[in-house]
């Protein structure tokens, strides 16, 4: 099983849930391509990418997600993820900002991850974001 591809497409998740975004820049491609299909927002650029991810960690500080399943063929690794946190600060969605509400969130994900020369080159994370909004109760 080729672990290290794995591993490189996990470092994103756990960089992001110790928020350490040198982590990040370590772990991803400069031109690092992030879809987000839930809220429509794509980045493009490590720096950019991490620009939005700070927005999640601004609204959910103690966000993290475990690994459920991981799937790998080639270069691509699929994470199925749970995402936890407690909505503390404004959260950023297409229709709007959602002021914090201190309700905690669960919400189960999917990343397709491809992995290249030993970094991250795209990530498209597939979430239900009508269940995070109920759970927020927006």
């Amino acid at each position: 099983m080729p672990t290290s591809v794995i591993d490189t497409a996990k470092a994103q998740v756990i960089a992001y849930n110790d928020k350490n975004w040198d982590d990040v820049r370590k772990c991803a491609a400069a031109q690092l391509y992030y879809d987000e299909v839930a809220t429509q927002r794509t980045a493009r650029g490590v720096d950019d990418v991490i620009k939005l991810w700070q927005g999640w960690a601004t609204a959910l500080p103690d966000s993290r997600a475990s690994f459920d399943k991981v799937a790998v063929s080639g270069n691509t690794v699929t994470l199925e993820l749970t995402w936890r946190g407690t909505h503390k600060g404004p959260l950023k969605t297409p229709t709007g900002e959602i002021a914090p509400t201190g309700k905690n969130i669960e919400i189960r994900a999917c990343q397709i991850v491809e992995v290249a020369n030993d970094k991250v080159n795209s990530v498209r994370q597939y979430f239900d974001m009508g269940t995070l909004l109920k759970q927020l109760g927006a």
